[in-house]
């Protein structure tokens, strides 16, 4: 699976609680408008919802992979999309993403991911 990855000086958990938080998506997601869990609770492997493209376009997703604090992947609309993996290393996190093989171009939109997640969990709010 094509990868990019990302040091982050913040600890793991609070990268891995931006990866699960929907409301926080569209400001680290550049293809994401909007997103929401069909039913109550957190993400878990099985959870589905919808996720609303830049263009306002709702598309079904599903997770298909979910290891608490450490890694999630997704279909969206019955298509296999990005993983989300965090990793715990001595002076932060290494948070990576991957694609799809036949995807390679979505990795620079994933870079961009990558960079505002870094910027949220390490720099103060005001």
């Amino acid at each position: 699976m094509p990868t990019v990855e990302r040091h982050i000086a913040a600890p793991p958990e609070a990268v891995w609680n931006i990866l699960v938080d929907l409301d926080a998506w569209p400001q680290w997601g550049p293809s994401i408008q909007r997103a929401e869990l069909s039913g109550t609770g957190p993400m878990k492997l099985g959870s589905q919802g919808k996720v609303w493209t830049p263009f306002g376009v709702a598309l079904p997703f599903t997770i298909t992979e979910f290891a608490d604090r450490r890694c999630w992947a997704w279909d969206v609309a019955g298509i296999a999309a990005t993983r989300h993996e965090v990793h715990a290393v001595d002076d932060g996190t290494r948070l990576a993403f991957g694609v799809p093989w036949w995807a390679p171009a979505y990795l620079s939109v994933c870079a961009l991911a990558l960079r505002r997640i870094d910027r949220m969990v390490t720099r103060p709010r005001g």
